[in-house]
């Protein structure tokens, strides 16, 4: 198996300086450079402190300046949010300034104060982030590249830079909904899957692309399903458990269910800690990850660990034990 980290810049309560919080994650990213994990995948999110990230390539760009191996990966950049052509531009020079470690996870975003912000319904943002992958991936295929839609309209525009990587860095679209991974398997996209799913509906999603992949004449084979889980490991199961809860409380009052108007929180709360958490020691960690990996063929964990103490036993005791010794993944995986 591989690797990553999803990397939040959460600033729960304001308790410290946010230059604290950047650097305690730059350490962070540090640590997973020296170790075994393939990429880090920076997160974005916009006017809340669930995560104080609003621009990947710029703190892209900083960690590519102190690693040296790992990859850098946006985890995910919200396109509906971005004019297209800018948008491929600075991943673009992102990738060359890190020497070609981009990878590019996109996305549609979901909070409605961030649509509400930026001008759209969440209705519109769906076909707005189609048009903006669409022109992103011609931007980057194209000498050139001319378009005319409902949100974007130019022409012969030569994009520059072009990725290090070529024809692109490896990318892969943000699919939570069936309706997403039918667009995904039509375009010929790879796909990224979330924390918020259980287990069973993580498989039913990975098995769905794959036939409706092949069924639109793309290539099945050698795809990499890069699939969110989040975990907590602490030094008993007991202890890890209440890891686990406190960080799924953390999570929907943050930003799933902050208004509780989605059920009763409570419930919502023991449905993560039973199905989305992957929690106890790290062997019993380790052992659970590899059984999903003979289960549902999970190939890539980025691992969102709820506590300091859960990514370093990650790194420590679970990475060394299940990482793969296979080469990188390529330029073209979607």
């Amino acid at each position: 198996m591989k690797f990553g980290v999803l990397q939040f810049f959460s600033w729960p309560d304001r308790r410290v300086p946010l230059p604290t919080v950047y650097e305690r994650a730059l350490q962070r990213i540090d640590i997973m450079d020296r170790s075994g994990y393939d990429a880090v995948w920076i997160t974005e999110h916009h006017f809340n402190d669930y995560s104080v990230c609003p621009s990947i390539p710029v703190m892209g760009a900083f960690a590519a300046a102190r690693t040296r191996r790992l990859h850098i990966a946006t985890g995910v950049t919200l396109a509906a949010f971005y004019h297209p052509l800018r948008l491929a531009e600075e991943v673009a020079l992102l990738d060359i300034l890190s020497g070609g470690r981009v990878y590019w996870g996109a996305g549609r975003g979901f909070d409605p104060f961030e649509f509400k912000t930026f001008g759209m319904t969440a209705d519109e943002s769906y076909p707005r982030f189609r048009e903006a992958v669409e022109i992103v991936m011609s931007a980057w295929r194209s000498r050139r590249v001319t378009y005319h839609g409902r949100y974007f309209s130019f022409e012969n525009v030569e994009v520059l830079p072009k990725p290090l990587q070529q024809p692109h860095p490896p990318m892969w679209v943000a699919a939570y909904s069936p309706t997403a991974v039918e667009w995904a398997a039509e375009r010929g996209y790879s796909i990224m899957l979330d924390p918020h799913s259980p287990v069973p509906a993580i498989k039913e999603k990975m098995e769905t692309w794959r036939k409706l992949l092949a069924s639109h004449g793309h290539n099945v084979a050698g795809r990499v399903i890069p699939t969110v889980r989040l975990v907590a490991i602490a030094q008993s199961d007991s202890k890890a458990a209440e890891v686990a809860r406190e960080g799924a409380k953390w999570i929907l009052q943050s930003y799933v269910n902050p208004s509780g108007d989605r059920g009763d929180s409570e419930v919502m709360v023991q449905r993560y800690v039973d199905s989305m958490v992957i929690h106890g020691t790290a062997e019993r960690v380790a052992d659970k990850v590899a059984q999903l990996h003979d289960e549902i063929g999970l190939n890539y964990m980025i691992t969102a660990p709820l506590s300091h103490e859960t990514f370093l036993s990650f790194t420590e005791q679970v990475v060394p034990k299940l990482a793969s010794d296979e080469p990188r993944i390529g330029p073209i995986a979607g």
